[in-house]
């Protein structure tokens, strides 16, 4: 076995030699992104096709006329299968793909688990087909990140390159389950990405072209979102302005909603009886509220097509939507259940996104929105098409939650073919996301790992600070000595000595203060002294501790206040362990900064 191994290794160190000499960096990028985007696209595929399968297994002979009392166990059942498949096979934590790929990123130098790239398919395949009520977008997206870095690891590339290929795969990931090439390179620039040059930008097309081709070849040429649209008229625009204001209310609950009560479900310490509270909570809710179902994209393609959803005995509230104000409220509820549906899904074992979940509700908001709207101004001439405001509705909440207003404007114009609806898409979209940044700085998918500082920003100087570690820039090169040392002792550590600094510490290792060259100097060459003065005569205190895990930025805070240009590094128990210097960080911020640029 170890001799295979080592053959394998050998052949393959060969080739890599062979691929650098022939191919220049530039052209292999260009060729793996390619490889890449293809990869995503049949995974994207797979997932789509799985889901279905799986969905039409277990609910084509539903006869449409009964309660399906199954909705009340079919979500557990995938819930609990996805839970003993992570437990047990996969043995690691896949949930939430897309803030999994932000870590990766910030605190991982861009590696991925390899075992990443197969099983998010498998586990979220389960969760959404048997009825699991979040999205497919988030676990594909964390598959093609997987890919992208994975190769990128074997074919033995930079930190920089490594980043661009996970991108890619991300991007063609997107590209491939909505055949929308353009939002996949968007996503990644305003989610993923912190810094990219526009040289950078072909590797990301190549990656989204082909993953949309892989797609359209196996799923057909159809836009996932066929619609019926009205020509957009100038006199809707203050219901899109208006739209714009509810939609950012929504992203606000949407996303504070969710944290907290998956936060709250999670604090269960048992995984079955977590898995029970969700399975029994999803099922009741789906149970009354059909649409909630998986991702729910059914009841948008009747609803982007002008259509009205029957509930005739599929649900024990049919009897509630006889009358006219009575849709706007079903759909209404349907809308502010959808977050409690997805948390229970997720926080219950069940692994998928709140992609899918987000553009559903921003379709039901734009719904009611229009419904309301039509009924306050029936007979009059302000009415609006409906079909238009679930559309627009989809980006508005998109670019509220996601805080991506440029991915929401073009994957909405992609995925629907509406393009015509460019203007009030860009409106809506725009005030949405404005009015959320005024409550919530960071996305659903920032917002957790943004309150560890963990999270590289568009700021570059602040998103190379946060990929610096204060345990790798600990010099050690500084000569301790003992609180109670006399000035002999001390004088002779510090003719052994290169630095200028002495930590000072206790019988127990424990950091008091330091002592400096300048300190003794008037006093070292009084030998008649030696045995007088002690360490503790000519110590100072230090102004701050660095910790040993404490975040660059804070560390840097501390320098900025004290003004020092070394500090000591300490453990929780306050055990010496070295001294972080300013020369150290800017020599290791400016080398960071040469990785990370995308030139």
């Amino acid at each position: 076995m170890a001799e295979g191994q080592d053959t394998y290794k050998l052949i393959w160190g060969r080739f890599l030699d062979w691929v650098k000499t022939r191919i220049s960096d530039h052209d292999l990028m260009l060729i793996l992104s390619l490889l890449v985007g293809i990869c995503c696209g049949f995974a994207a595929v797979g997932l789509k096709l799985t889901i279905e399968f799986i969905h039409h297994s277990i609910t084509s002979w539903f006869d449409g006329f009964d309660y399906n009392f199954l909705y009340l166990i079919y979500p557990g059942i995938g819930m609990l299968l996805a839970m003993l498949f992570v437990k047990y096979i996969v043995k690691d934590n896949i949930g939430h793909g897309v803030t999994k790929v932000l870590v990766a990123v910030s605190k991982n130098e861009s590696k991925i688990k390899p075992h990443n790239i197969w099983t998010s398919l498998v586990a979220s395949s389960v969760t959404i087909g048997f009825g699991g009520s979040v999205g497919a977008e988030a676990p594909i997206v964390y598959t093609g990140a997987a890919i992208g870095s994975n190769i990128a690891r074997k074919m033995g590339l930079s930190y920089k390159n490594m980043t661009i290929l996970l991108g890619c795969g991300a991007a063609g990931a997107v590209a491939g389950i909505f055949k929308a090439p353009l939002a996949g390179v968007l996503f990644t620039l305003e989610i993923l990405l912190f810094n990219i040059s526009m040289s950078s930008i072909l590797p990301l097309l190549l990656s989204t072209v082909s993953a949309t081709v892989i797609s359209y070849i196996f799923l057909g040429d159809t836009v996932p979102f066929e619609s019926t649209l009205s020509p957009f008229t100038m006199h809707n625009i203050p219901f899109y302005i208006i739209l714009g204001i509810v939609c950012a209310s929504l992203s606000v609950y949407f996303t504070r909603t969710t944290l907290w009560l998956e936060d709250k479900i999670k604090s269960i310490g048992s995984p079955y009886l977590r898995w029970f509270v969700s399975a029994m909570g999803l099922g009741l809710l789906i149970f009354l509220f059909p649409p909630l179902y998986g991702e729910g994209y059914d009841s948008l393609s009747v609803l982007l097509n002008g259509g009205e959803i029957s509930f005739e005995g599929q649900t024990v509230l049919a009897f509630f939507m006889d009358r006219p104000w009575s849709v706007p409220i079903f759909f209404l509820l349907i809308m502010l259940l959808k977050v409690f549906s997805m948390s229970f899904t997720n926080a219950g074992g069940g692994v998928g996104g709140t992609f899918g979940p987000t553009l559903f509700v921003g379709a039901i908001t734009g719904f009611v929105v229009a419904r309301i709207i039509n009924l306050i101004c029936a007979g009059s001439p302000f009415s609006v098409p409906e079909q238009n405001f679930v559309l627009v509705g989809m980006a508005g909440l998109m670019a509220g939650v996601m805080q991506a207003p440029m991915t929401a404007i073009f994957l909405i114009a992609e995925i629907s073919g509406g393009y015509d609806l460019l203007i009030p898409l860009i409106l809506t979209a725009t005030i949405s996301f404005g009015v959320t940044r005024m409550f919530e700085q960071y996305s659903i998918y920032t917002k957790r790992i943004a309150k560890k500082g963990e999270l590289l920003t568009h700021d570059s100087d602040q998103a190379v600070l946060t990929l610096l570690k204060t345990s790798d820039l600990i010099e050690n090169d500084f000569k301790p000595v003992k609180i109670d040392d006399t000035l002999g002792q001390l004088v002779d550590v510090v003719a052994s000595s290169r630095r200028n600094i002495f930590p000072v510490l206790d019988s127990k290792g424990h950091f008091q203060g330091y002592v400096s060259l300048e300190d003794i100097r008037r006093d070292m060459f009084k030998k008649d002294e030696y045995a007088k003065l002690h360490v503790f005569n000519f110590m100072k205190s230090s102004p701050h501790y660095v910790f040993v895990n404490e975040k660059m930025d804070s560390v840097m805070n501390k320098f900025e206040k004290s003004g020092a240009w070394n500090l000591p590094v300490v453990d929780a128990d306050r055990t010496y362990l070295g001294f972080v210097s300013k020369s150290k960080i800017f020599s290791a911020y400016r080398d960071q900064l040469k990785q990370v640029s995308h030139d």
